[in-house]
């Protein structure tokens, strides 16, 4: 199988989302991760890595991205009370999506 060009993704991304306040990833169906932001890279993500072999198990645990990938719809969910956690699929790329995990922050005052 021929592997991909997704440069132009992967710009799109950063431009996007590279100051974005939580983790996020473009990853393929194969659990490929093909860029990070900087707030994961800090947290030690890497393009490159497989997604699901990242900490633990359990944290991977009512993961959406095939549900995603699959229905081409975007899926949440709120794994903790103070975490969020999203896949968005991309219109023209079905097999990648724009995987999020941010923290919620306490309601303001």
């Amino acid at each position: 199988m021929e592997e991909k060009d997704y440069t132009e993704l992967i710009e799109a991304f950063h431009k996007t989302r590279e100051l974005f306040p939580g983790q996020a990833r473009l990853i393929d169906r194969k659990h490929r991760v093909i860029a990070v932001n900087a707030f994961a890279a800090n947290n030690g993500r890497k393009p490159g890595e497989i997604c699901a072999q990242f900490g633990t198990p359990e944290s991977h645990r009512g993961c959406r991205k095939m549900a995603a990938l699959d229905t081409g719809i975007g899926q949440l969910d709120r794994p903790f009370a103070e975490r969020v956690r999203g896949w968005v699929p991309l219109e023209g790329y079905p097999d990648v999506v724009v995987h999020f995990s941010l923290a919620v922050p306490e309601v303001n005052d």
